[in-house]
């Protein structure tokens, strides 16, 4: 079975440029955990995660986790929310993320999102940004076709 049997094509894209607070509305609406960053051919440039806009609250984030000793207000952290929704999505995404072409099988997807522990990778053809392949996808497809 190959990735374009299973994927979503129907995405929702973002700029490099666009704010956090746009695509985390995005995301909010589309009950989605990723979108993909596009330039103006098409072109995968990037992706952002709900992670990605989270981590901006913790600049240093090894020592919050490994120093339980100190306390941190984190209700300072929290009210810098606002600083963060202002930034640019090029500020806080992952550039150039791994990709599978629409004519991959699905179980190589599958492969390269368990080496990264990846949920949901890009698929991309000549160059382009043509759908997203979820876990989910992968596992229903395989269920619907090789299911008992």
């Amino acid at each position: 079975m190959k990735v374009s049997d299973v994927m979503s094509r129907g995405l929702e894209t973002c700029g490099e440029n666009d704010r956090l607070r746009s695509v985390i509305e995005k995301m909010l609406m589309r009950r989605c955990g990723s979108i993909p960053v596009i330039n103006d051919k098409q072109q995968l440039v990037g992706i952002i995660t709900i992670r990605d806009t989270m981590l901006p609250l913790y600049p240093n984030f090894g020592e919050y986790v490994h120093d339980s000793v100190h306390s941190r207000d984190f209700e300072e952290m929290e009210d810098n929310y606002k600083r963060v929704l202002g930034m640019k999505v090029k500020e806080a995404m992952t550039p150039n993320p791994m990709t599978v072409s629409s004519n991959d099988f699905i179980l190589k997807a599958a492969s390269f999102m368990g080496l990264k522990n990846l949920r949901r990778i890009p698929v991309c053809d000549d160059g382009k940004l043509v759908g997203m392949v979820s876990i989910g996808d992968i596992t229903r497809g395989l269920y619907v076709h090789k299911g008992v």
